[in-house]
């Protein structure tokens, strides 16, 4: 099974590594005669279908979940290996999709205009004179 990630990048079955083991999880009788827990590996720095630079982007996106420059997926909610290995599929794709996008561009800070801040200044004052006329005045301020 070929992993489509997006039209233009599809990474071939033999670069991912499929390791099967015994699930923890639910499955009755059947649990102790088959393999339903899966884990799918993927080596970035040995794949031919990437290019350096998306290597590097997947690098440091997944800085945290990359061990030895392979990311791996381990999956075992379903009773069947058939459903665990579709599901391994859909979140490596979804990991390498997230990795890929681009960054967002960082805020260049500014300093705020003139007319910006005499604008904060006036609006202060206005504040300012609303509470100074609530205030309760005194029997010499009012002679």
């Amino acid at each position: 099974m070929h992993l489509i990630i997006n039209p233009e990048l599809v990474i071939p079955s033999n670069e991912l590594n499929w390791r099967f083991s015994r699930s923890s999880g639910s499955g009755g009788q059947n649990i102790n005669r088959t393999d339903t827990r899966v884990e799918l590996s993927f080596n970035i720095e040995n794949s031919r279908v990437l290019n350096s630079n998306q290597k590097d982007q997947i690098a440091k996106q997944l800085e945290g979940k990359i061990i030895k420059n392979t990311i791996t997926v381990v999956t075992q909610e379903h009773r069947t290996q058939y459903k665990n290995r579709v599901l391994a599929l859909i979140r490596l794709k979804m990991i390498i999709q997230k990795a890929l996008r681009a960054l967002p561009k960082t805020r260049k800070a500014t300093k705020p205009t003139k007319s910006s801040q005499k604008r904060k200044r006036d609006y202060k004052k206005r504040i300012g004179e609303k509470k100074q006329n609530r205030s309760k005045k005194t029997i010499d301020e009012e002679f």
